[in-house]
C-alpha cells in the first residue's frame, strides 16, 4: 500500500471511528437511564445518601468550629465531598465493572467482532457515558446541597480549578479500574455479587460515610493503599474550610499525594486492563 493510500484510509477511518464513538455514547446513555437499578445505585445513590445524612444529623448542628466559635459547618456540608467522591467511584468503577462483565459474559462482546462498531468506538461509548453521567450527577449533587441544605459552595476560582483536575483524574482512574475489575466476575449473574461488596467496603473505609481519622490506624493504612481514600481527601480540600485539614492523617490536604496516588492507580488500571481484558471474538 502506498503512503498516499494509507493516509487516505487513515483520514477516512478516524472520522468514522469518532462518529461511531459519538453514536455509542448516545446508545450507552439511553441504555443507562433505562435501567432503574443502575440509575439508583450509581446515579441517584450519592444524592439519596446526602439527603439521609443531612436530615438524620441536622440536630447535631455545626461541627468543626474554631476555638472562637467560627468556621463550623453543617453535617450536610461535611458529607458533600464524600458523596462527590462516591459518585465518581460508583459511575466509573462499580458501574463500568458490572456493565462490561455482563456484556462480556452475555455474549455481546463476542458479537462485536462481526459488527461495524470498532473496539475504539466501544470504549469511547463507555468512557463518554461515565463522563457525562458523573458530570451530571456532580452538578445535581451540588445544586441539591446548595438549595436544599443551604451548603455554602466555594467562591474562589482556584478551588474550582482544583475540583476540575481532581474530578477529571478521578474519572479516568476509576473508569480504567472498572474495566480491569470487569475481568473478575465469572458470569453476568455474579457480576453484582462480586463488585458490590468491594465497592461498599472501600466506601466505608475511605472516609466517605465515616470520618477517616475515627478508623483504627491499621485500617487507615489499608484504606490509604486504595484510590478512593485519596479522591475523597481531594474533594474535602475543595469543599471544607481550610482548618479542617488538621483532621487529616498528616494534618494536611497532601494534594501532591492525592495526585500521585490517583495517577499511580490510573497506570495500574491501564496495565491491568491491557493484561486482563478479552473481547472473546469469534475466530
Amino acid at each position: 500500500m502506498s503512503a498516499t493510500a494509507a493516509t487516505t484510509m487513515a483520514s477516512r477511518t478516524l472520522p468514522s471511528t469518532l462518529s461511531s464513538g459519538v453514536r455509542a455514547i448516545k446508545l450507552e446513555l439511553i441504555s443507562y437511564f433505562r435501567t432503574p437499578d443502575t440509575v439508583f445505585f450509581t446515579f441517584l445513590f450519592p444524592i439519596v445518601m446526602l439527603a439521609i445524612f443531612g436530615t438524620a444529623f441536622a440536630s447535631v448542628g455545626e461541627i468543626g468550629a474554631k476555638p472562637d466559635g467560627s468556621g463550623g459547618i453543617t453535617m450536610a456540608a461535611y458529607y458533600l465531598p464524600g458523596m462527590l467522591a462516591a459518585g465518581i467511584f460508583l459511575s466509573g468503577l462499580q458501574n463500568m465493572a458490572v456493565d462490561i462483565a455482563g456484556e462480556k459474559n452475555g455474549g455481546w462482546l463476542r458479537r462485536l467482532g462481526g459488527m461495524p462498531l470498532s473496539p475504539v468506538s466501544y470504549f469511547m461509548g463507555k468512557a463518554g457515558q461515565v463522563f457525562v453521567t458523573a458530570s451530571l450527577q456532580a452538578v445535581l449533587l451540588l445544586v441539591f446541597a446548595r438549595f436544599v441544605f443551604q451548603v455554602e459552595l466555594p467562591n474562589e476560582p482556584a478551588l474550582w480549578l482544583r475540583f476540575a483536575w481532581i474530578f477529571a483524574l478521578g474519572i479516568v482512574t476509576m473508569t480504567l479500574l472498572g474495566i480491569a475489575l470487569s475481568a473478575l466476575p465469572r458470569s453476568s449473574k455474579s457480576a453484582t455479587a462480586v463488585v458490590l461488596p468491594i465497592s461498599l467496603l472501600l466506601q466505608f473505609i475511605s472516609g466517605v460515610y465515616l470520618q477517616f481519622t475515627m478508623l483504627p490506624e491499621w485500617l487507615q493504612n489499608v484504606a490509604s493503599a486504595f484510590p478512593l481514600k485519596w479522591l475523597a481527601q481531594g474533594m474535602r480540600s475543595v469543599f471544607l474550610p481550610e482548618h479542617f485539614e488538621l483532621a487529616e492523617m498528616n494534618e494536611s490536604w497532601d494534594l501532591g499525594l492525592v495526585a500521585a496516588n490517583l495517577a499511580g492507580w490510573l497506570v495500574i488500571g491501564l496495565v491491568l486492563s491491557l493484561l486482563t481484558f478479552r473481547w472473546v471474538r469469534r475466530s
